[in-house]
């Protein structure tokens, strides 16, 4: 994102960068230059997805309980403490891991796609999101089918579409009463 005029007194904005050195100029060039490609998007769309996701899972799973009344709560019941504690543990590492790979998987496909798409369009609007997340939902739904293929692109595209739309809104729209 540039900022008109830069950010002043913030070296590597746009604005003073009296008293760096050349390779600084340079360094802070180049990452700015890789966090507006489209890999570096993509990179940093799956990483930050994974933290969401993995903490996402970790939360799920420490809301997931078993009863002694069911047969896996029952065994564990009967576990000592200690093993109860490594069995649950576990359960949240595997939970959260599996999670941390759907949310990375979807945040690197989402955000490489519309990149890609708002590179070939030339255009930032709604309609680069709509297509990525049609795009999105149906690779994430191939292996299920063709008809899957379809109900994941038109559901992935819809939220992308509603998601888009409304932090478009501007500010003051946002904040206001619904009914």
């Amino acid at each position: 994102m540039a900022f008109p005029g830069g950010m002043p007194g913030m070296p590597g904005m746009g604005g003073d960068t009296a008293g760096m050195s050349e390779q600084e100029r340079l360094t802070i060039k180049y990452m700015q230059m890789g966090m507006e490609s489209c890999a570096g998007k993509t990179v940093m769309s799956g990483v930050m997805g994974a933290g969401l996701g993995a903490m996402f899972g970790l939360f799920m799973s420490s809301m997931r309980y078993d009863t002694p009344m069911s047969a896996q709560g029952s065994a564990i019941a009967s576990l000592p403490l200690r093993q109860q504690l490594r069995a649950g543990f576990k359960e949240m590492g595997r939970a959260s891991l599996s999670s941390a790979k759907n949310f990375g998987t979807i945040g690197a496909i989402f955000s490489g796609t519309e990149c890609c798409i708002e590179g070939f369009r030339a255009k930032n609007d709604l309609w680069n999101g709509v297509a990525a997340g049609c795009l999105t939902g149906g690779a994430l739904a191939k292996s299920a089918g063709p008809q899957a293929v379809a109900v994941g692109c038109v559901g992935f595209a819809a939220f992308s579409a509603a998601i888009d739309a409304y932090m478009r809104l501007p500010e003051d729209e946002k904040s206001r009463p619904i009914a």
